[in-house]
């Protein structure tokens, strides 16, 4: 018997014109994931990509695994293939859903039959279904309000599926099909869901890292790219450009307002990731911020940093609370790395009494008490790029 993976598109269904674009980097990011589990096929019809193995040896279920993480898909499950007879149709029912029926006290099947030129409408194959399971004596009833199992019949072009269910896919759009960003990945809880959320939404991603070694350790930066890999079951690639910030540091610490030193140190941030981003072909950035949370993420502070950088900045978790954000992070996984107690560069220097509520005007005048443009052309050569990856790219 013959078992493949079914992939339900999400809003790929809604885009006109545009959905074969759409579908291709769907099918294209599914093959690249299904090459390192064996051999299969992935094809798409119907607003469902069929991945099917090609022999015995293919990973099923490392591909099951995998296809749940990719973004624009909202529902995976695995179905037997049956010819499109009704009787061979019953016959796999029995061989690859009886067992399913084991401690259920009752089930419900329905029937889609996308082929309309099948013989029986799709009440009709419900009900030869649900009678052959019946007839496997597992003492399940038919429940066709409340059931505790639910088994779906879809008659299609080529074959007819068998399941019994499916899960929640990770929704969104396909990687790469908004274009591509770069993320400001700190070592903290917010920058990485912050990432999540924008290749949710079909960006490509990369990322910026700062480092104050040593005021900063290796592990913290290790921590770094460990989120980088925890984000590559979304984004597959994660490149991560990492600079260090010490002179930087050093030279506002000597030089400027005290109260100031966290603005004018995220100038410094904003401005190299800009510039890695126009040289990565990044459209974008994105930061973890969200409004009110720490003192240089209030109203007036975030306009300082905006006006740093001239291209559109995307700050996802700008209206969430803390507890929206770790719950996001404890779901993608990053949140237990998040919280080692590893320092990062914003946690050097920290000012005893920062500005909440800046003039913009007063931090360009802190920021002529140094050489801007020698400081980022020393932390710009300083860069440092690591690929984290899911897998190995054919």
């Amino acid at each position: 018997m013959k078992e493949i993976i079914l992939c339900k598109y999400g809003e790929i269904v809604l885009k006109g014109a545009n959905k074969s674009s759409f579908e291709s980097q769907l099918t294209k990011e599914l093959r690249r994931r299904a090459w390192q589990f064996g051999a299969f096929t992935v094809r798409h019809a119907q607003s469902t990509v069929y991945i099917e193995p090609l022999n015995d040896e293919a990973d099923i279920d490392g591909m099951y695994e995998s296809a749940r993480d990719v973004f624009g898909i909202v529902g995976v499950t695995r179905a037997a293939v049956a010819e499109k007879d009704m009787d061979d149709i019953c016959r796999v029912a029995k061989e690859y859903l009886a067992e399913k029926l084991d401690g259920v006290p009752s089930f419900r099947v329905d029937a889609k039959r996308s082929d309309k030129s099948f013989p029986l409408s799709s009440p009709e194959i419900a009900a030869r279904v649900g009678g052959a399971l019946l007839s496997c004596g597992k003492g399940a009833k038919v429940d066709l309000h409340n059931p505790a199992l639910h088994i779906r019949v879809e008659v299609r072009e080529s074959a007819a599926y068998l399941h019994a269910g499916q899960e929640r896919g990770a929704g969104g759009l396909p990687r790469g099909s908004a274009g591509k960003a770069m993320l400001l990945l700190s070592g903290g809880i917010d920058s990485p869901v912050a990432g999540y959320m924008m290749a949710k939404r079909g960006l490509e991603m990369e990322a910026v890292h700062f480092e104050s070694y040593p005021y900063t350790s290796e592990r913290a930066k290790e921590k770094v790219f460990s989120l980088g890999d925890i984000l590559c079951r979304y984004t597959s690639r994660l490149p991560i450009h990492v600079f260090s910030l010490t002179h930087i540091q050093e030279e506002l610490v000597k030089k400027c307002d005290e109260d100031y030193f966290t603005l004018l140190l995220r100038h410094f941030m904003m401005r190299l990731a800009e510039r890695c981003a126009r040289e990565r072909k990044c459209g974008a950035l994105v930061t973890g911020e969200s409004l009110g949370q720490v003192a240089s993420q209030t109203l007036e502070a975030l306009t300082v940093t905006e006006a740093a950088v001239s291209i559109p900045l995307f700050r996802p978790c700008i209206g969430m609370d803390k507890t929206e954000i770790i719950d996001i992070a404890r779901k993608i996984g990053t949140f237990e790395t998040s919280i080692l107690p590893y320092e990062d560069c914003c946690t050097v220097f920290t000012p005893r009494h920062p500005r909440t509520r800046p003039a913009l005007d007063k931090v360009w005048a802190e920021l002529a008490k140094v050489d801007v443009d020698a400081l980022l052309d020393e932390a710009w050569n300083s860069r440092e790029t690591v690929t984290r990856t899911l897998y190995e790219e054919k």
